[in-house]
């Protein structure tokens, strides 16, 4: 059961269809005006990796941008590796700080 993204060449807007059926995506049409001219795109997928894995290719020395600093794992991921490239084990009670921040369960503590 395939998903594909497709532009309507007609109203320029961008949208997936799920498939049930192979024989079906031959009659696809948008999902906005009906339109049979589209242009399939090429989806986007994604890689897990280990906890272990992200902190070994992480590299603190590269330049972020600002989209990397409103997201705290980003921030708590920085943290775990400048504190092992430091040689810095503050202790269990860090890494639980870390990890707070980084599932962004730490806010819930400044609400209350």
């Amino acid at each position: 059961m395939p998903i594909y993204e497709y532009r309507c060449n007609q109203c320029k807007k961008e949208f997936s269809l799920l498939f049930l059926n192979l024989k079906e995506v031959s009659k696809a049409q948008c999902k906005y005006c009906s339109s049979k001219d589209l242009k399939r795109l090429i989806s986007s997928f994604s890689v897990h990796q280990t906890e272990e894995a992200r902190l070994a290719n992480f590299d603190t020395s590269k330049p972020r941008g600002d989209d990397f600093y409103k997201d705290s794992r980003n921030i708590g991921l920085w943290a775990k590796k400048r504190m092992r490239e430091m040689g810095v084990d503050l202790g269990p009670k860090m890494d639980e700080i870390v990890e707070r921040g980084r599932t962004g369960k730490i806010l819930e503590d400044y609400e209350k």
